[in-house]
């Protein structure tokens, strides 16, 4: 665990100052991981778990804090403290804590195994290959080959087959450019290149591929509005209007993951509270996975495209511990 917990840091000192004004977490600049596993390890014992200690701690606390319980804890009680977790809490509050726990490239590690073995959710590995920037990707295919001893692209590469497999094991294995620089010719020509392989299908596939997996997000995003300029829609749409398969689905949340994270994830809550039946699996996914991001920021596309308050929303959806740890990470208390 340890040289992933490393590897992470140094990226995330990088980037907290940029973030701390789009987290929701809130979290004590001071604290005691001893005093914290002493505290957790008293809510363990006797007649029945406290719920609410739990999410007290864990849910307050940042990434390098949890790493720093997890460690305090282990030393003291020769115990891991996931493991145990897992015993004393059950249903969706144990999946949303237990995902909370993990240093945030295991995290995805995981979610990006659960996806691959479910054999319908390569959304959600198109997701974290495109949203994430080239470190944090590389610190995830780090974090899957460590857990699984198997790589990242290897399992993709397993359970999927033609385009979508090589649009997939492309993505996560691509490490992208992320200067500012674009080139407008190359915008122009790989507009028409994506359009061909949009319009009925009929273009090659592999060349839009080819475009997706290799170009820096800059110059992507130069290419979708070269393409909005020369066709009036944008490629978003016209992949709607021509129908879907498990390829087009990847080549549409590359895009959307690719332009504008933000309006992806509240889409993506969107449709989870929108469900006959709540998709838990991704509300969690979001919120745990974006509360020391930009939680703050996809609540605010969320109000602003439903007009309802997200942790509302979240709130009427959800129920018990699993809720008030949700409202926990959204920044609210119940």
């Amino acid at each position: 665990m340890d040289i992933f917990i490393t590897t992470y840091h140094s990226y995330h000192y990088r980037v907290k100052r940029h973030f701390s004004t789009m987290a929701t977490l809130v979290a004590p600049s001071n604290h005691s991981p001893q005093e914290d596993a002493e505290a957790l390890r008293k809510a363990f014992e006797g007649w029945g778990t406290d719920e609410k200690s739990i999410i007290g701690i864990l849910g307050h606390r940042n990434v390098y804090q949890r790493q720093q319980i997890r460690k305090a804890y282990e030393e003291i009680y020769q115990e891991d403290l996931v493991k145990r977790l897992e015993s004393e809490i059950k249903a969706e509050f144990e999946k949303a804590v237990y995902r909370w726990i993990l240093e945030p490239a295991d995290r995805d590690a995981v979610l990006a195994n659960v996806a691959i073995k479910s054999g319908k959710n390569f959304h959600i590995v198109v997701e974290i290959a495109t949203v994430h920037n080239p470190e944090e990707l590389l610190a995830v295919r780090r974090a899957y080959l460590h857990r699984y001893k198997r790589s990242l692209e290897e399992d993709v590469a397993a359970h999927t087959s033609g385009h979508l497999r090589q649009l997939l094991v492309g993505l996560v294995t691509s490490y992208r450019y992320v200067g500012d620089e674009i080139n407008p010719k190359l915008a122009q020509t790989e507009a028409e290149i994506l359009h061909e392989a949009v319009k009925e299908k009929k273009g090659s596939q592999e060349e839009a591929i080819r475009v997706l997996t290799t170009r820096s997000k800059t110059q992507l995003i130069a290419t979708f509005n070269r393409y909005r300029e020369i066709h009036g829609t944008s490629i978003t749409k016209k992949l709607l209007e021509e129908g879907s398969d498990e390829f087009q689905n990847a080549l549409y949340t590359a895009i959307r993951g690719f332009t504008d994270p933000i309006k992806y994830y509240e889409k993506v809550v969107r449709n989870a509270i929108k469900k006959l039946g709540t998709d838990e699996d991704a509300l969690t996914r979001v919120i745990v996975s974006r509360a020391e991001k930009d939680l703050k920021f996809i609540s605010e596309a969320y109000y602003k495209r439903n007009s309802v308050l997200f942790e509302h929303a979240v709130a009427k959806e959800t129920s018990g511990d699993y809720k008030k740890f949700l409202l926990t990470l959204l920044g609210t208390e119940e």
